[in-house]
């Protein structure tokens, strides 16, 4: 039932990243100018390549410079034939270039190297040779330094600024191309593309921090490359989330299959990051800190919009389950990720007051399905005692499905809301205990009415002694859930009166059997007593394996009621006023037989299983009332007798005294006046002398 539970299952702890993750800008990725779409707007404008070549180049130059000097007043002038240059200029595979003649050396040192001519900073940005990046800042300073001497025309300057754009079109190209796919980028490559962003960077904050002057340029800065990598993080974030997920386990929803997907591509992307980003990445940067926002702000805005419709209970629940749990203890505080996602702090996925809503909507659905699901056993149990099928065999017991149904019902509920919150349990322990008591009320009126209903029935005891055992799981299962003290009388009263009618039941027709043999003692005036009672114990002893089948702990209570049952029939007996004797000695006879009785009956029902040891006074202090003559001694006994029996009323005594034929009305009448005092804290509460009425 809980399937949910699985999450925390799938959730991977120790993975690698496989080769697949992509952690980068996407294929549509925010529209940026292409090389293309600069050339072509550039090639309006007339110019030669020699506009962008700084005015402090050296005169003397390679001779690779005077070659293409020569082939360049060939051609004829402007920006678009300049970009044919380029391109004819550029090298085929496997062949040297115009701008790197074979044989010559790689590397020059700085102070005898000319600066590098725009051909050369294209060819070297189309090669992705990141170390242009350089040289191109300087040209950008040097357009800056002459817009404001204002020596050159502004259309001069507009000429050359769209020459130094385009190659930073291609830069910026080559910068981002490399950090979409941070993954699949070398270490010192990574880290060369970092470090022209942060110079750009540095740029950018010098140029806003540069007094403003009059300049025929239009300021190209900030160019926010930085701001520029954040947002493909964030689609780059959004398509890995959005990526449809791989078929998973059976019987899940798609919403919950979604949502796994979204958490385990969360889980692994950002260990990744973690484990092989962040030791490239500069601090200023905080790499960790961009995708982790990125990540969850997408994954918060899908909850957020699941959340606005009237969702099932199954999804209610799945909801919680990650806002609450799986989200914030599998994800954000996971062993690879709690130490980083801490210090970002991220939040919830959802604001406090939808996950109230969430959370009453969620209490309700579980209360309303616990109730149904009870119902729904009851009911297909009922249908079982009316079809007369027997109930199971269980190590000898007589054994019912019906408890261990509702019990997993209880418990799968409280074990959902503990499996969103701890407080959410606690809330719901309430709610379904009270759910409880009306099922266990229920229950014992559908008992009852089996028990008046369905006597014929062959398996009909079975069945009785089969629902009486339920009360021990049930109970112990309450007791599980709160202390024994703590337990409520309404749940535990229903349970009390099932095994009680169940008890009333199985004994109806022993005691039936009994019956006429306990009247033998007042219809032979208690002549031979002890071969009546050894008859009635002999009937006793042959019923009791008709309740083997009870737990334990029920046939001790079973011999307890009939312990009780005995000793109260003898009470009766001996109350019957149609035994009266006048002599001391006939007194003392009788008070001899009743205590050798009572001795007979404590030892029988003792071996068979009865504890009830408040009833070992009941007989042998009666006798004793029989024995004494001194009216005083008597009032002693009495008082305390009522100690032991505090349900022993003028009554019951009454009918005791009116044996002891030689005792006056007064003194009858002082014996009675005892009870009448109050006796001080009783040895008992249970009833025996409230079971027996008295004329």
């Amino acid at each position: 039932m809980l399937k949910m539970m699985t999450f925390f299952q799938d959730l991977p702890g120790q993975q690698t990243v496989p080769a697949v993750l992509v952690l980068h800008f996407p294929g549509s990725s925010p529209k940026l100018p292409s090389t293309s779409e600069v050339e072509s707007e550039a090639s309006m404008s007339e110019a030669s390549s020699e506009d962008l070549v700084p005015p402090l180049a050296p005169k003397a130059a390679p001779e690779r410079d005077k070659e293409e000097a020569k082939k360049k007043k060939k051609r004829p002038k402007g920006l678009a034939n300049m970009f044919s240059v380029f391109t004819k200029g550029r090298k085929k595979k496997g062949q040297p270039s115009s701008a790197e003649p074979e044989g010559a050396p790689e590397s020059q040192p700085e102070s005898s190297r000319p600066p590098p001519t725009v051909e050369e900073l294209k060819a070297d940005l189309e090669r992705g040779r990141l170390e242009a990046a350089r040289p191109l800042l300087a040209l950008e300073r040097e357009l800056q330094a002459a817009a404001a001497a204002g020596g050159e025309s502004a259309e001069e300057l507009v000429r050359r600024q769209s020459k130094v754009e385009a190659l930073y079109v291609l830069l910026r190209d080559q910068v981002l191309g490399l950090l979409r796919r941070p993954l699949d980028v070398a270490p010192e490559r990574l880290r060369q593309a970092l470090a022209v962003l942060a110079e750009q960077e540095r740029e950018d904050r010098r140029a806003a921090a540069a007094e403003p002057g009059a300049s025929a340029l239009v300021s190209a800065r900030p160019r926010r490359w930085l701001e520029l990598w954040r947002r493909g993080v964030a689609q780059a974030a959004e398509e890995r989330l959005c990526a449809r997920p791989a078929a998973g386990a059976e019987g899940r929803s798609e919403a919950e299959r979604i949502f796994l997907h979204m958490g385990r591509t969360m889980k692994e992307d950002l260990e990744a990051v973690v484990e092989r980003l962040k030791p490239l990445f500069p601090a200023e940067v905080d790499v960790v800190a961009a995708y982790a926002e990125s990540y969850h702000e997408h994954f918060a805005a899908h909850l957020a919009a699941m959340a606005q419709f009237e969702l099932c209970e199954r999804d209610t629940y799945m909801l919680l389950v990650w806002v609450q749990n799986l989200y914030p203890n599998d994800i954000i505080n996971s062993p690879k990720l709690r130490g980083e996602l801490q210090r970002v702090q991220l939040g919830s996925l959802l604001p406090p007051r939808q996950i109230r809503l969430l959370e009453a909507t969620f209490l309700s659905n579980e209360v309303v399905s616990v109730r149904e699901l009870m119902a729904r056993a009851l009911e297909l149990e009922s249908q079982r005692w009316a079809r007369d099928v027997a109930p199971q065999r269980l190590d000898g017991h007589c054994h019912s499905e019906l408890a261990i149904d509702i019990i997993q019902i209880i418990s799968q509920g409280q074990t959902k809301a503990e499996s969103i919150t701890l407080d959410l349990g606690v809330q719901i322990k309430h709610l379904l205990l009270l759910e409880l008591a009306t099922f266990l009320r229920s229950y014992q009126r559908a008992f009852d009415e089996f028990l008046e209903k369905c006597r014929q029935l062959r398996n009909y005891r079975a069945n009785v002694i089969a629902n009486i055992n339920n009360c021990l799981s049930l109970r112990t299962s309450m007791e599980n859930w709160q202390t024994p003290q703590d337990i409520p009388g309404h749940l535990l009263s229903p349970l009390s009166e099932l095994k009680s009618h169940g008890f009333d039941t199985l004994l109806q027709r022993l005691f039936g059997d009994l019956k006429p043999l306990f009247k033998r003692f007042t219809q032979t005036r208690w002549a031979a007593p002890a071969q009546t009672l050894e008859e009635i114990l002999s009937t006793v002893a042959e019923r009791l394996p008709e309740f083997s089948e009870l737990h334990d702990c029920f046939r001790e209570e079973l011999a307890e009621v009939v312990h009780l049952h005995l000793v109260k029939e003898y009470i009766i007996r001996l109350s019957k006023r149609s035994l009266v004797l006048r002599t001391a000695e006939q007194q003392q006879q009788l008070a001899e037989d009743v205590l050798a009785n009572a001795d007979v009956i404590q030892r029988f029902c003792t071996q068979n299983g009865s504890s009830a040891t408040w009833l070992h006074h009941a007989l042998p202090k009666l006798a004793e009332v029989i024995r004494l003559q001194d009216p005083s001694a008597i009032k002693i006994e009495v008082a305390t007798y009522a100690t032991w029996y505090p349900d022993f009323s003028k009554g019951h005594l009454s009918a005791i005294l009116a044996i002891k034929g030689n005792l006056s009305s007064s003194e009858v009448r002082s014996i009675r006046s005892i009870l009448d005092v109050s006796m001080g804290p009783h040895q008992s509460t249970k009833p025996l002398f409230s079971l027996i009425k008295v004329g």
